[in-house]
């Protein structure tokens, strides 16, 4: 059987909205009076509104602390997604709080400080100062409109416009004046016939009254007249002066000011505004009382409000959160059979409901993608192995032209030391001088599109010149757009060397052929002759003992040449051993040691390179000697004589260099320094070099010949493990 729900909710909503009732009911009734008077129903009434306040404060109060204890008790328990549920609370709560209690602190102080101000102004002061204001605004026009009738009757009297003929200037005259006084009406009397009046238009004239005979009269007899006529709303003051002219009669002349508004009326109001005040001011307590529990009232219930809403948010938010970060800790397991249970039907509930299929899909991609994982894996090894190990170079360009495959025999082959090119454009890789042919076939393939086979490009690297075959070949999308380039590159210089050895091979065996059959003759038949005319003295003659050893020198000289020729044409086949490649250096070392005493050998052999590599010690050291020889033979017999080796642990490949101090080699004779028959020696036969140029490549290494620094040549050898 389900537990009902509670009902303390439904309780404390129930008390709310009836203390708000009450509240506004109270408030209505106390606004609607207009009235504050210190009576015992105005304060049962601000008592009952101070009541309600303290309650809703306590409500408050309780269902904050009792969320926030509950919050406090999960989070010690370490329930799942207590500390996201308390950060959401509290923010809420400050979010509504912090400018809720703000705008409180500044509205009390506003009302505090506008009542005090209001009921500190001094109103009887006010009335009084209004009074005198009135009075000396009815002083001010008085005497004004007298100054202005002053000075008019004077001036006609001095330009004698009273007479007939001057009427007109007189008339234009007073209009003049008219505009300059500002002043609403002039009007001009001889005795008691008025002769002419200018008036203000803008006057309500339906209301004007003329001036009585009376006051003309009286101002004649010598006073100066003063009347206030009402006209309209406003009031009209008239000031007169009269003077007598001799032979022509009494002269007066009025000014008249209209005042727009009856200033006693005002005054009238303003009396009746300070009587009402009076009364307000001993309500001025009651009605700050009002206020401010009107106001605190509605900021509790703002921020009841926002609270409540508050903590059912979180808790709709953190509940569903809470689900959904177990089942991610699940998943992020290996767990792809989790599903999130939740009623929640808002954007929530599609957001669980979109991870429920994303688990589902991310299950069965899994499948998927851990076979064509595992295929596009090998595939990637094997063909990783391939392009390592082949000594074809591959280097593989998209679109742009940026670098996406190199492999290191095509590295190798340009002279490229940094092994990280894959991202960078070929341009910025290829852009040294001695790539100009290279960089020219692959603009032309990537603008023209189409795949161009064995062209020969020259190369010229540090240590050799390397000729190489190129080949580029278009790849192709499946929609049959363009995306870059294929390269494949082969070393010919090799086979273009072993071209030409073959030739002097060739050549060698035939010079060998023709030259070997007459010498063995002749050597016999000069060891004959000397043999008899050694025996027999009386036959002894020293022109025929000279001839003959020149004969036999001759011939030895004609069967070393031979010899020469003969070994390289046919080697003899390379016995492998594994020895120490260090004892070799040391055993070629020995013999010139102890002849050429101005020769210092320097040697700095690396300690990591193999105790034993396979090789042929009697050619290996052949070699050594013959390029030792060499190295004397360029110093003059004076000098130093360098040996240093290394190894290559990734490619497996030991390096043995041999330098001198000698004058070095040029850079046309390096192109030519291995082939047969070339040398720079004036005896030199030009198969030393050949020969070991022979050993070295049928133990499948190579050696080259650089500069070194700062004078003489280094020939550098590298040999497989």
């Amino acid at each position: 059987m389900e537990n009902p729900k509670p009902k303390g909710p439904r309780v404390i909503g129930f008390i709310i909205v009836l203390l708000i009732i009450l509240f506004f009911a109270i408030e209505i009734f106390v606004r609607e009076t207009q009235q504050f008077s210190p009576t015992t129903m105005t304060n049962i009434l601000l008592a009952s509104l101070q009541i309600i306040v303290l309650l809703m404060f306590l409500i408050l109060l309780f269902v904050l602390g009792r969320n926030l204890v509950k919050l406090y008790m999960e989070r010690k328990r370490k329930v799942a997604g207590a500390h996201f549920k308390t950060k959401l609370v509290l923010f809420f709560i400050a979010l509504t709080l912090i400018p809720t209690l703000l705008l409180f602190f500044f509205a009390s102080d506003l009302i505090s400080r506008n009542i005090e101000q209001w009921f500190k102004t001094p109103i009887d002061k006010i009335l009084e100062d209004t009074r005198s204001l009135s009075e000396g605004i009815y002083q001010s026009n008085d005497d004004v409109t007298l100054h202005y009738a002053e000075q008019l009757n004077n001036a006609i009297r001095s330009q004698n416009l009273v007479d007939v003929r001057n009427r007109g200037p007189m008339m234009d005259f007073v209009k003049e004046k008219l505009k300059e006084y500002k002043v609403d009406e002039i009007g001009v009397y001889l005795d008691e016939q008025e002769l002419f009046a200018y008036m203000n238009p803008d006057l309500p004239l339906k209301y004007y009254r003329d001036l009585d005979t009376n006051f003309v009269k009286l101002a004649h007899l010598g006073e100066k007249i003063r009347t206030i006529d009402d006209m309209g709303t406003g009031e009209m003051i008239r000031r007169g002066v009269s003077y007598n002219i001799p032979e022509t009669g009494n002269l007066l002349v009025v000014v008249s000011k209209f005042l727009p508004q009856s200033y006693a009326e005002k005054i009238e109001n303003i009396r009746a505004y300070v009587d009402r005040y009076r009364q307000l001011k001993i309500q001025r307590n009651p009605v700050k009382t009002f206020y401010l529990l009107t106001l605190i009232f509605i900021t509790l219930l703002i921020v009841f409000a926002a609270s409540w809403i508050g903590f059912h948010l979180a808790k709709g938010i953190t509940v569903p959160i809470e689900k959904l970060a177990n089942a991610t800790k699940e998943v992020s397991k290996g767990n792809l059979d989790i599903r999130v249970e939740d009623p929640a039907s808002d954007e929530i509930g599609i957001f669980i409901e979109s991870f429920n299929q994303m688990i589902s899909d991310l299950k069965e991609s899994q499948r998927s993608i851990a076979l064509k994982t595992a295929e596009l894996e090998g595939r990637k090894q094997y063909i990783e192995t391939v392009l390592n190990n082949v000594t074809t170079g591959v280097v593989t360009l998209d679109a742009k032209g940026t670098i996406t495959t190199i492999n290191p025999s095509a590295r190798t082959m340009l002279g490229l030391r940094e092994k990280d090119l894959v991202g960078k454009n070929h341009t910025d890789v290829l852009s040294d001088a001695r790539y100009k042919e290279l960089g020219k076939q692959i603009r032309r393939g990537m603008t023209n599109r189409f795949q161009t086979t064995d062209k020969e490009i020259m190369i010229k690297l540090a240590t050799q010149n390397v000729t190489l075959a190129l080949s580029m070949s278009p790849l192709r999308l499946s929609d049959n757009r363009f995306s870059g380039m294929i390269l494949v590159l082969d070393d010919l210089t090799q086979l273009i060397q072993a071209q030409k050895i073959a030739a002097w091979k060739e050549v060698a065996q035939r010079v060998a052929h023709e030259i070997k059959n007459p010498l063995t003759p002749i050597q016999l038949s000069a060891e004959r002759i000397l043999k008899k005319i050694r025996n027999k003295d009386d036959l002894k003659d020293k022109a025929i003992e000279e001839g003959a050893n020149t004969i036999v020198q001759e011939a030895g000289a004609i069967k070393s040449l031979v010899d020469e020729f003969s070994n390289f044409a046919r080697m003899p086949k390379i016995q492998l051993q594994e020895v120490d490649i260090n004892d070799i250096i040391h055993q070629a070392i020995a013999p010139f040691r102890g002849i050429f005493s101005e020769v210092k050998f320097q040697t700095d052999f690396a300690a990591d390179i193999p105790l034993s590599i396979t090789i042929d010690p009697e050619q290996m050291r052949r070699v050594f000697i013959n390029l030792f020889d060499n190295a004397i033979d360029a110093m003059n017999k004076q000098g130093e004589v360098g040996i240093r080796t290394s190894f290559d642990k990734l490619q497996q490949r030991v390096s043995i260099e041999i330098s001198d101090s000698g004058p070095g080699i040029s850079e046309e004779d390096k192109e030519k320094l291995f082939l047969p028959y070339f040398s720079t020696k004036k005896k030199g036969t030009g198969l030393g070099l050949a020969i070991v140029n022979q050993v070295i490549n049928e133990h499948k290494g190579t050696i080259h010949v650089e500069d070194n620094k700062p004078l003489g040549a280094r020939f550098v050898i590298q040999l497989p493990t």
